[in-house]
């Protein structure tokens, strides 16, 4: 009988032997959301909408301010997080690249010198003497995939590794919007310094007043004594405004991988402006493929899936293969001769029957990784709609309430210009004179807050439409495919 026609017969009986090791009642429960079952038509009704409003690689760049796209630069190329992200992408594409690996035929050489010396009791034709023996020979193995485990294997591996390549995206992404909130807090935090000092500079010009007052019999040495109070109190602001700038630079020197000498560099940022309001027509359902981490999810759900493949085939018998042919000999003249030739063949049969339940426990673990990264998939999803839709009423409330503080703070001013008029002629009151330049002071500290959070709610809504993430066209496309832009990508980085 033939060596094909055994490995034949004995795959077909072990076939009909494999059910003593039963995948019965086995299988996942997930299932994942589609973006049309998330409704978020009301919410994202009266906004601009637009084919083309997603948002640019370098979004940043909208801004117009060269420094900050030179912090962002610079972040991008020495941040250890992206060093991190990067390393953890090249652990995914070597494991793929291993399972890739295994899936194709080996061929060992070998060269081999043994040498004994045994008893003549025990060897009479050659016992007492050194005998040497020389072999040249190859090995040939190879694991017949019949059931495909080992391509499913490697599809997972190839699918993890595009979603470490994701992932290092998405880092760059939240790297990004730190380095513009971080610069954007900056530039609020010298707005309230030049606050702090203005109200400092007020209540100098009211204490003088108030000194004036008092000489002349107007105000008592209580009401100087608590106006020179309040100049303590706001030196004290102009000197944690400075604090909070000092705090901020250093932050920004972190998140650049640089020591904090690196923030004292940082020049005064002038203040951005919030991104409009224009929305892409296409959301939500094109939301899937231009975020990240939820481009990332979905390949690992399809991993998981894979992986459930990898354990059913555990399941069935695997036939094996190896085979070498090689020379031997005692002498070394004759190693090269046609007698020192030999070789063999030996398929390998491997059946489970009765494992204790191993693989049934190892199915179910993998049924449950698919669970749990479908019902981490579905989260992502519903995280980045909410994110949209929170950033973009955040962005509209903000938008109201500057518009009213503003009023507000030129009523204020207007207050505080004529009660000073009638506190320096000696008509107003003390404490109209300071109960108008409190209003002032919170009017202005107020409207810089909330410009400040436009900035953040903006880059908020940048971040939720995946901060100019561009996706793959077919991100179903074969796993041959994957696997070439994994690995083109990491040799182009």
């Amino acid at each position: 009988m033939s060596p094909r026609l055994i490995a034949l017969t004995l795959a077909a009986t072990a076939t009909a032997l494999s059910g003593c090791a039963s995948m019965d009642n086995l299988h996942p429960t997930g299932k994942t959301l589609k973006a049309s079952e998330l409704k978020a038509t009301q919410t994202l009704s009266d906004v601009a909408l637009s084919q083309n409003a997603w948002p640019d690689a370098d979004w940043w760049k909208g801004f117009k301010d060269a420094q900050l796209d030179d912090l962002v630069t610079q972040a991008l190329q020495g941040n250890p997080s992206l060093q991190v992200a990067n390393a953890r992408m090249q652990q995914a594409l070597a494991a793929a690249s291993v399972y890739d690996a295994d899936r194709q035929p080996r061929l060992d050489a070998s060269a081999r010198y043994q040498g004994r010396r045994q008893p003549l009791d025990i060897d009479p034709m050659y016992g007492n003497r050194y005998i040497a023996q020389k072999s040249l020979g190859l090995d040939f193995t190879y694991g017949f995939d019949l059931w495909g485990g080992q391509k499913a294997a490697w599809e997972a591996a190839v699918g993890r590794a595009q979603a470490a390549q994701v992932d290092r995206q998405a880092a760059r992404l939240t790297l990004s919007a730190e380095i513009v909130q971080a610069y954007s807090s900056l530039g609020y935090a010298y707005v309230q310094r030049d606050l702090a000092r203005d109200e400092l500079h007020r209540t100098q010009h009211m204490a003088q007043l108030s000194e004036h007052r008092w000489n002349s019999g107007l105000d008592s040495k209580v009401e100087y004594e608590q106006t020179e109070s309040l100049v303590a109190g706001a030196q004290q602001q102009v000197t944690a405004a400075q604090q909070s700038i000092n705090s901020i630079r250093i932050s920004l020197a972190a998140l650049l991988g640089k020591g904090p000498d690196r923030g004292i560099e940082i020049d005064r940022p002038r203040l951005l402006r919030p991104h409009s309001l224009t929305l892409p027509s296409t959301l939500p359902a094109d939301l899937l493929g231009h975020r990240p981490d939820v481009v990332a999810a979905r390949l690992r759900v399809e991993s998981a899936a894979k992986d459930i493949k990898v354990a059913k085939t555990r399941f069935y018998p695997n036939i094996d293969l190896s085979a070498g042919l090689g020379l031997t000999s005692m002498q070394t003249s004759d190693l090269l001769s046609a007698p020192a030739r030999f070789y063999n063949v030996t398929p390998a049969l491997s059946l489970p029957l009765f494992d204790g339940g191993r693989l049934r426990a190892n199915l179910a673990g993998r049924d449950a990784d698919y669970d749990l990264a479908v019902a981490r998939y579905n989260q992502v999803l519903i995280n980045a709609l909410s994110q949209v839709g929170d950033s973009l009423q955040s962005l509209r409330a903000l938008k109201s309430r500057v518009q009213a503080q503003q009023r507000a703070r030129d009523i204020a001013k207007s207050s505080y210009d004529l009660a000073m008029q009638r506190y320096g002629s000696g008509i107003g009151s003390y404490l109209q004179a300071l109960s108008v330049e409190q209003q002032l002071l919170q009017a202005d500290k107020l409207l810089a807050t909330l410009k400040s959070e436009q900035i953040d709610a903006s880059l908020r809504l940048v971040q939720a439409l995946g901060g100019g993430f561009k996706p793959h066209n077919d991100t179903s496309a074969n796993t041959h495919r994957q696997a070439g832009i994994a690995l083109n990508t990491l040799q182009a980085d």
